[in-house]
């Protein structure tokens, strides 16, 4: 029988392998799985012994892997098992490719042992249940019932355990399981995906104890910065803000789609984890899961936004139904076997070039403040959707006047926002023709709020604008000159004579962050708000971004005779100070077109800031 050695993870791995060995890790770690019935290896460094079976469920495999949960017929249709027994990688990079390449997905039983290799060495807390834990307390949790009827705990907030080729053993074993982990874990408020984390994880252990310590090693994760499964309804909900707002910045198309769609676009996006962790047939979904257990959460967002490409694609001159878009979305992940292969669907997830896990992170953190504010957390969650305002109710006919834009048209803007704004409605803060044309006057309207919109109407009934992240206050950082300031999340746009919305250039072309730095510039340029080290930045902050230079990252501007948005090689809109004339053309910072013509009389302007709907009917 061979040893078995662990998998590298980097300098923290080096050091469990040195503390339980006494000695440092070999230049090349392997994995192999014998001939014959798979056990677990004895006495191997770093491989503890066999955990004691669960109920008299035996710890033995067939000559494929399969253990006796396993329904061995569904299996040879869905998993074929024709791959390499052993797995040899020297760096995580390398491990990362083979995972993406899915070179254990090829035998079953290889995958088994590479799943509990890469889950033993997740950090954990000091005290997480193991598989002797699960021995003592399976026999008083489950009692006399019958597998088959035992309730799920209310933390799966009714998700149903998805069968993924398991027996009537294997599925009641999930629910045994997932008992045992609401014993454990009290603080774990809502976790839909669990059951089917289960579900797969049982088809890779030797019996459900194991499995039980699997599930307990993700949920126990304690990495800082790291997340594995969303554990409380405040982290679920944010996270389906966090997909909203993916959707709308990569997936442009199919996002307007949704918007047109359906009633309430949130509510689609909220079922992105039901598409993986419920839909996605158990062939995709092991595939999947391979490469999230190696790369983590992102994989996740990258693979849900492939799936709604795919729809979007499929369902092209074809638009759902406004009552049934999500239930088709969710069929054709069902389905998706038909027309996707598991290496097609990674391939066109890898192919999405996302922001960083650190900005990632940074907008999670941003809307679950959102949400905090709002009063929406895991004690209120049977009344949060009553709370959450879309687009149809935040732009209403009845609350909603402007002299620039229709409602239609405000609905399109308000689409486009980050999520934890589109939970606002809209509240006039400044218009010329209420207040004057004095940018002086606008200023004083807007400072105090942030975000704000930004909205232009010219003599020639062209309409244009800008969303404008930061508050115009910190224009007064600058001592009265001229400075730019603001983050990635700003935009500008056209709506008349044809729609058109331009982001900040890096997020269609990362690749400019990875330019050197150019040397500095001889010519003066315009000042750059700079944020002190110790203040946490927010989501697309330009100084996360290694830019080749502060061209691509001047979001806007404000002095007392001029207002800029946008800039490097031109600016995207500029207005004087007596919000009469104007100019627009291409910049590098939005790398857009004129937003009208290039040079214009302003008929209108208006500026709009996001109004929490609760606070609005408070004083009301």
């Amino acid at each position: 029988m061979p040893t078995c050695f662990l998998l590298p993870q980097g300098v923290a791995w080096q050091a469990s392998w040195q503390r339980a060995t006494g000695e440092a890790p070999a230049a090349s770690s392997h994995i192999s799985v014998p001939s014959g019935p798979w056990q677990t290896t004895q006495g191997a460094p770093g491989c503890p012994p066999p955990s004691p079976c669960s109920r008299g469920i035996p710890r033995t495999m067939d000559s494929l892997g399969y253990n006796c949960f396993v329904d061995r017929e569904k299996m040879d249709a869905a998993i074929q098992d024709l791959g390499p027994k052993e797995l040899s990688c020297t760096e995580l990079q390398e491990l990362k490719q083979l995972a993406r390449q899915g070179y254990w997905a090829r035998s079953y039983a290889l995958r088994a042992k590479v799943y509990q290799r890469l889950i033993r060495d997740i950090p954990c807390r000091t005290v997480t249940p193991d598989a002797s834990v699960y021995s003592d307390i399976v026999g008083k949790i489950v009692g006399k019932h019958s597998s088959s009827s035992l309730p799920l705990p209310e933390f799966v907030d009714n998700t149903q355990v998805p069968s993924y080729c398991l027996n009537a053993r294997g599925e009641g074993a999930v629910r045994k399981i997932l008992l045992c982990i609401a014993n454990q874990f009290p603080d774990i408020s809502f976790c839909p995906a669990l059951p089917a984390v289960v579900a797969l994880l049982l088809h890779y252990s030797l019996d459900e104890a194991e499995c039980f310590e699997k599930a307990c090693r993700i949920l126990a994760c304690n990495e800082p910065g790291r997340k594995l499964v969303d554990q409380s309804f405040l982290a679920f909900e944010s996270s389906c803000m966090t997909f909203g707002d993916l959707v709308n910045k990569y997936c442009q198309a199919a996002h307007k789609l949704m918007v047109a769609v359906s009633e309430d676009v949130l509510q689609v996006y909220a079922d992105w984890q039901r598409w993986l962790f419920g839909e996605l047939p158990l062939s995709h979904l092991a595939r999947v899961f391979d490469v999230f257990l190696v790369e983590g959460y992102k994989v996740l967002y990258r693979v849900a936004l492939a799936l709604l490409r795919f729809f979007h694609k499929a369902r092209a001159g074809q638009p759902p139904e406004p009552d049934s878009v999500r239930q088709d979305i969710r069929a054709f992940v069902r389905d998706i076997a038909k027309t996707v292969s598991p290496e097609k669907l990674l391939e066109k997830a890898f192919a999405i070039r996302l922001f960083s896990r650190k900005e990632i992170q940074l907008l999670q953190m941003a809307n679950e403040k959102a949400l905090k504010q709002k009063g929406i957390t895991v004690k209120q969650k049977s009344v949060s959707l009553a709370k959450r305002q879309f687009v149809h109710l935040a732009v209403h006919a009845d609350n909603f006047h402007s002299e620039i834009v229709s409602v239609k048209e405000m609905r399109d803007i308000w689409s486009w926002v980050p999520e934890r704004f589109a939970l606002c409605q809209p509240l006039l803060l400044f218009s010329s023709l209420q207040h004057g044309y004095s940018l002086t006057r606008f200023y004083f309207q807007c400072e105090g709020h942030e975000p704000t919109l930004l909205l232009i109407k010219t003599t020639q009934k062209e309409v244009c604008g800008a969303y404008l992240s930061t508050d115009w206050r910190e224009r007064n950082k600058f001592g009265g000159k001229l400075g730019f300031f603001g983050t990635g999340e700003c935009f500008v746009f056209r709506l008349q004579p044809e729609v058109q919305r331009y982001e900040w250039v890096v997020i269609k072309h990362p690749e400019l962050t990875k330019a050197p730095l150019m040397p500095p510039e001889t010519t003066p340029t315009p000042a750059v708000s700079t944020e002190p080290a110790d203040r946490l930045s927010p989501f697309l902050s330009a100084r996360h971004f290694n830019l080749p230079s502060k061209t691509e990252s001047l979001f806007m501007a404000g002095g007392s005779d001029c207002l800029i948005i946008g800039g490097g090689g031109g600016q995207a809109l500029f207005i004087d100070g007596d919000l009469n004339r104007g100019r627009t053309g291409h910049c590098d910072t939005f790398n857009n077109q004129a937003l009208c013509s290039e040079n214009f009389l302003v008929a209108a302007v208006e500026a709009w800031g996001f109004q929490d709907p609760d606070i609005q009917a408070h004083g009301q």
